[in-house]
């Protein structure tokens, strides 16, 4: 996944996270940042079953 990938994904999930802002990230920050979020993203989920 490219760095522009990874930052429109991560925008997807933290509506307030800024691409400007994200764009100052390595790519392997952006990915561990993005799982991070996957991750939070699914135990809401399973809360919310």
């Amino acid at each position: 996944m490219s760095k522009r990938e990874l930052i429109d994904c991560i925008c997807e999930i933290n509506k307030s996270a800024r691409p400007d802002f994200l764009s100052k990230f390595s790519e392997d920050e952006l990915k561990s940042y993005l799982e991070h979020l996957m991750e939070l993203d699914l135990e809401e989920l399973l809360v919310c079953a």
